[in-house]
């Protein structure tokens, strides 16, 4: 299974992301979780310390692997065919959730014009990930899908869509499924997150409904998570107890039953 979880920034959807990849793992399923944020904060959520997580090289920012993998010998000249399954071997995180991180870095839009050797190696990375691993993958993204590229983004088993009841987020989501189902992707399904209230769901319902999009779930409030991002720990240490992380485990199961 391959999801990815978009959504725009402050809606949650990273605490979705590294929820769904530990639901996945608890399950005995090899997991790999895929931090392409422009801001990576994922490998915080999946149970490393501040300081562990700051020693992650992202792979876009790795010039040996970049080097070692594309160099020609030319300058300017680069290979733009090369082998990537070591990647994940060798440069991929274990946390303390049993979940495989690969924290990818700036990936820059396929039609933007970039060529660059980093660029290629993530795009080729991401592309394998996606078409080749027979692992749950679960991909933390920025709002949007163009830097998949079309070919990788239709092989995407389902885009979850995070958002609250903030009509900004709403908008973003409105602009994120719309590249979607351009790239191709089949299932594009809204996460309700955050919702303290009846008004917030009934918000998230008249809009998707007004806009042709499809929502999965809610997932509620929890002052718990708040408070232990705010002391810098993962919320998913409180998987028992917190509202929040038990919905988002349920939203797993509907996930791996195939009920979307």
């Amino acid at each position: 299974m391959k999801v990815a979880v978009s959504g725009k920034g402050g809606v949650g959807k990273t605490l979705i992301a590294g929820g769904l990849a530990y639901a996945f793992s608890k399950r005995g399923l090899k997991t790999i979780a895929i931090d392409a944020d422009p801001s990576p904060n994922l490998a915080l959520t999946l149970g490393l310390s501040p300081e562990e997580a700051h020693k992650i090289l992202p792979i876009s920012e790795n010039k040996a692997l970049i080097e070692s993998k594309t160099d020609t010998g030319y300058s300017s000249v680069y290979r733009l065919s090369f082998t990537v399954d070591d990647i994940v071997r060798d440069f991929s995180v274990k946390t303390p959730f049993g979940v495989n991180l690969i924290v990818m870095g700036t990936v820059r839009s396929m039609g933007s014009g970039c060529t660059c050797p980093a660029n290629a190696v993530v795009r080729n990375l991401l592309r394998h990930l996606i078409l080749e691993r027979n692992e749950v993958v679960i991909l933390d993204m920025e709002a949007g899908v163009e830097h998949m590229g079309r070919a990788t983004a239709k092989h995407v088993d389902i885009m979850l869509i995070v958002v609250d009841a903030n009509m900004k987020a709403l908008e973003t989501a409105k602009r994120i499924n719309e590249l979607a189902n351009n790239a191709g992707m089949k299932r594009v399904f809204l996460v309700g997150n955050k919702i303290a209230e009846k008004t917030q769901i009934k918000v998230i319902k008249k809009f998707a409904e007004g806009n042709g999009l499809e929502i999965l779930d809610f997932v509620p409030f929890d002052l718990r998570v708040m408070e232990a991002e705010m002391r810098g720990e993962t919320p998913l240490k409180y998987w028992k107890e917190s509202k929040a992380i038990i919905a988002i485990e349920n939203l797993s199961e509907k996930l791996w039953k195939n009920e979307v």
